[in-house]
C-alpha cells in the first residue's frame, strides 16, 4: 500500500471512530493490518453510519441502489470482533469509495444540481447506475465484463479514495482489447515486469471511447499519486476529442457544489472540505 493510501486510510479510520462515538452509531473494528472501521446498519431506525441520512433514505427507496448495500467486501479484511453475524460488506467500510460516491450522487439535491452537472460536463440530470457493465469490445468478438463504478447519463465515473493503486494488467491481456492501440500511444503508457500500470484508467477510457461517452476520475486531493497517474494516462490518449471528454475532479472540488448538510457530513467523516482543498492546487477537469 502506498504511503498516500496508508495515511489517508488511518485518517479516515480515526474520523470514523470519533463520528461513530459522537453519533452513537454501531461499528466494529476491522483487521488491524488494514486500519479500517465497519459501520453496522440500523434498519429499525433507517440509518447507517456510513451514509448521509437523505442519501441513505434515497438508496432504500430504489431497489437497484439498495441491492448495492449487500456487495461483499472484495479485500481479505475481517472483523476483529465476531460477536455478531453481520456480513462484511463493501459499503459498510469507512474507507469505501463506492459508499462515498453513493453518498453524493444518491442525494436528491446533488444529482439535480446544475452546478454539479456543470462540473461534470453534463447538460441534464439522470438516474445514476452503480456498477455498470460497460462491455468494452475485445478482439475475439467478446467483451470485457468488469464494471464501471457509475454511469451518470453520458458520463462514466471511476471513484477512488484509499485504494492502493489503479491495478495492473498483463501486456498480452491489454492487447486483447480491440481498440487499445487505436486509443493510446502505447510507448507513453507506464509499464514494468510485463504489465501495464493503471489498468482501471485504461479500461474506463476504452469504455468511454466505445460508447462515445465522457469519463471522469473522482479522487481525493490528498492522493497525489493518483492525480499524477491520471495525467500520465491522459497524455497518452491519441484522439484530442476523447482526451477532452476525459476529466478529473477531486472530492474536495465537488463538495463545494453540494448542500450545506452534505458538506458538513463529508467534512466530519472524510475530512473533505475547503480546509483540506486549500492544501492542494485545484485540478479542475
Amino acid at each position: 500500500m502506498s504511503s498516500y493510501a496508508a495515511s489517508l486510510r488511518q485518517e479516515l479510520a480515526a474520523r470514523a471512530v470519533e463520528f461513530a462515538r459522537t453519533e452513537r452509531l454501531s461499528f466494529r473494528r476491522s483487521h488491524a493490518e488494514f486500519g479500517s472501521l465497519v459501520f453496522l446498519p440500523d434498519w429499525e431506525r433507517m440509518r447507517h453510519g456510513n451514509f448521509h441520512p437523505a442519501s441513505f433514505r434515497a438508496i432504500l427507496k430504489r431497489a437497484i441502489w439498495r441491492k448495492r448495500l449487500g456487495k461483499a467486501l472484495t479485500v481479505p479484511e475481517r472483523l476483529q470482533s465476531c460477536d455478531d453475524q453481520h456480513r462484511l460488506c463493501e459499503l459498510d467500510s469507512c474507507c469505501s469509495s463506492d459508499a462515498l460516491l453513493m453518498n453524493i450522487f444518491c442525494h436528491p439535491q446533488a444529482r439535480k444540481s446544475s452546478t454539479v452537472l456543470g462540473m461534470l460536463g453534463l447538460c441534464e440530470t439522470a438516474v445514476p447506475i452503480f456498477g455498470w457493465r460497460a462491455r468494452v469490445p475485445l478482439r475475439d468478438g467478446g467483451s470485457d465484463r468488469t464494471e464501471v463504478d457509475m454511469k451518470f447519463g453520458t458520463l462514466l465515473v471511476e471513484s477512488k479514495l484509499t485504494e492502493s493503486s489503479f491495478e495492473s494488467c498483463a501486456i498480452e491481456r491489454m492487447k486483447g482489447y480491440r481498440e487499445f492501440e487505436k486509443v493510446f500511444r502505447l510507448s507513453e503508457l507506464p509499464r514494468s515486469r510485463g504489465q501495464y500500470h493503471c489498468y482501471q484508467l485504461l479500461r474506463n477510457v476504452l469504455a468511454a471511447h466505445a460508447h462515445n461517452a465522457s469519463f471522469c476520475l473522482i479522487t481525493d486531493c490528498r492522493r497525489q499519486d493518483f492525480i499524477e497517474a491520471w495525467f500520465t494516462t491522459l497524455s497518452a490518449i491519441r484522439n484530442a476529442d476523447l482526451r477532452v471528454r476525459c476529466k478529473l475532479l477531486t472530492w474536495q472540488e465537488l463538495s463545494e457544489a453540494l448542500s450545506p448538510s452534505l458538506q458538513k457530513f463529508l467534512a466530519r467523516k472524510y475530512g473533505i472540505g475547503r480546509d483540506v482543498a486549500a492544501l492542494a492546487a485545484p485540478v479542475g477537469y
